[in-house]
């Protein structure tokens, strides 16, 4: 009489192992990530674990597989049934503890292609639990399928299929992708909230001292009339809105987010290395190769990573690497590709294709109308080095009072009122250096341009000439450097006001401000009234009240003024305030 309900329970039973076993083994990485999140401080507190994550997801996974097949062949039923029992209440536990304590949202249980919260969780390992516990009492009706040696060799044949693929999996990228990264989808789409989708609600919770007893009054937002003395408040989410499949993605650098730039650019390559301090280094050696090969035919490439971005520019410099990495959340980057580091082709946000840095050379390049065939990897990387240590200490000499400030002076070993003149002596030797390197180049090369070394680094030697006393020695190479497009003409143009500035001669683009002690004031402009029209043929898009504002604060007022009131300044017979 029972003989088919145990039947039908085997199956189930065995169905589920497998399959969520299966799905887990398709994505061992994440999973571990999921058991982090158990292991956390906030949840089980057995932060001893994580290290061994990535060990424990394989072995669970790999034991929940082999029971479901032991139990479906009949093998060794008592102890494949008791390790059944014994794996779902530690999951049931689990599962209970996530949901009542809300500490998980998302259980893992079948990775990411059938999500589920804890309680519904929960109630699928009740469920199974009471499946289980009806096999133990009916075992007597489970027979095995085959014999004894067969069903041995099926389930060692899949211990060893399961360890294939495991290794598999993490030496390459999941064979299913369940993701909202998944190749074909388009991140920007994935962002959008549809119109009329239900928004989260809120409610507020009141504490006064009303008659010397604390009391709780809830509104939806606004202040409570209430004869009592307010205590505090508390904001409840009573429901949760529709959340986007793709969320919490930016891509920003210095202060700066630059997502929507990224997500419209054609032919883009993204390097991603969720965090730097655990990234594979033997990884880079085919980034690198295949990073170059991409610039060459006319791709954009961008790193992204959750690091510092000071950690992140000596990563590059140090690894020789042709890019930036930008900022973006470490749990958007785990979610997005399963490698560290790991390569993504995107085409206006679309994802065309997603690579382990063990699979570089698969990815797949087409030359494009920008290609650069002659670019020069060994110089690009010695001017990158070179822009590196040009803002080494430069981006520190300004740093407002407080505790950067007190703590980069500690590191240096100086008082904090000390720190500017210390940084740029530090500089002034930086700068030396790379003069000389920069002058060994231009002489024997000519100027480094974007044909040559790319974007941004085709600037490298020109910011180290600008801050330099040699720019009347190279102005004329900077200048045809700029008329071939090998140099944006704005920095052509900031470079010449300079020299004319330093010779006390009108500038022609109206970008030197100066300071002589008695106030701010833009240097003299050889045609004021057309210095507007002069700067945006240049490439500006701020008129000179603009940029001037921009330079010395919104309150500040552009006035053109003559080169004998600008000498007089500098000579200290008149102050800025004295021109009318």
């Amino acid at each position: 009489m029972m003989k088919v309900p145990t039947h039908i329970a085997r199956f189930i039973v065995s169905a589920l192992f497998i399959f969520s076993g299966f799905i887990k083994l398709n994505d061992p990485l994440g999973f571990s990530y999921k058991l982090q999140e158990y292991f956390s401080a906030e949840v089980l507190g057995l932060e001893f674990l994580s290290p061994y994550a990535l060990l424990i997801s394989i072995i669970l996974v790999v034991v929940e597989v082999l029971l479901g097949i032991a139990l479906l062949v009949g093998f060794r039923k008592k102890i494949t049934l008791w390790l059944l029992f014994a794996m779902i209440v530690f999951f049931t536990f689990l599962t209970f503890y996530s949901a009542y304590f809300n500490k998980v949202t998302d259980c893992g249980c079948f990775g990411d292609a059938i999500p589920l919260v804890p309680w519904e969780s929960f109630v699928k390992d009740v469920i199974l639990l009471v499946l289980i516990l009806f096999l133990m009492i009916n075992q007597k009706h489970i027979k095995p399928l085959f014999s004894k040696l067969i069903n041995a060799s099926l389930v060692f044949i899949s211990f060893l299929g399961c360890m294939f693929f495991g290794m598999h999996v993490l030496e390459h990228l999941p064979w299913l992708d369940f993701r909202a990264y998944k190749v074909g989808s388009n991140i920007a789409e994935g962002m959008v909230v549809p119109e009329g989708a239900p928004e989260a609600t809120f409610e507020y919770q009141w504490t006064f001292l009303v008659d010397g007893k604390e009391e709780v009054i809830t509104t939806d937002g606004g202040y409570p009339e209430v004869d009592g003395t307010y205590v505090s408040y508390e904001v409840v989410q009573t429901s949760e809105g529709y959340e986007p499949p793709v969320h919490d993605f930016t891509i920003e650098r210095d202060g700066r987010d630059y997502t929507t730039t990224y997500l419209e650019k054609e032919n883009l390559i993204v390097i991603i290395a969720y965090n730097l301090l655990n990234t594979e280094p033997q990884g880079y050696y085919n980034i690198r190769n295949i990073t170059e090969e991409a610039i060459r035919k006319g791709y954009n490439i961008i790193g992204l990573s959750s690091s510092a971005q000071e950690a992140a520019d000596a990563f590059v410099q140090e690894n020789r690497l042709p890019f930036k990495f930008f900022f973006t959340d470490e749990t958007v980057l785990k979610t997005i590709i399963r490698a560290n580091p790991g390569i993504v082709s995107m085409h206006k946000g679309t994802i065309l294709q997603k690579l382990h840095y063990n699979d570089a050379e698969d990815l797949r390049l087409v030359p494009q109308e920008n290609s650069k065939p002659e670019m020069d990897f060994a110089l690009k990387y010695e001017l990158d080095s070179i822009a590196y240590l040009d803002q080494k200490y430069r981006k520190l000499m300004y740093l407002p009072e407080g505790p950067e400030k007190i703590a980069e002076a500690k590191k240096a070993g100086v008082a904090p009122e000390e720190l500017q003149g210390f940084l740029w002596k530090q500089q002034e030797l930086l700068d030396s250096i790379n003069l000389q390197r920069v002058e060994r180049i231009l002489t024997t090369s000519g100027y480094p341009g974007k044909s040559i070394v790319g974007e941004p680094t085709n600037t490298a030697a020109w910011y180290v000439v600008q801050h330099s006393n040699k720019i009347d020695t190279y102005l004329d190479t900077i200048k045809e450097a700029g008329a071939k497009g090998e140099l944006p003409m704005r920095l052509v143009a900031m470079m010449e006001d300079r020299y004319l500035s330093q010779q006390d001669l009108p500038q022609v683009y109206g970008t030197q401000g100066v300071n002589y002690g008695s106030g701010d004031f833009m240097w003299p402009v050889k045609n004021p009234e057309e210095v507007n029209a002069i700067r945006a043929q240049a490439g500006f898009t701020q008129t000179i009240e603009e940029y001037a504002q921009a330079l010395f604060g919104e309150g500040f007022v552009y006035k053109a003024i003559s080169l004998e009131d600008a000498l007089a300044i500098k000579q200290g017979k008149l102050t800025p305030s004295d021109i009318k």
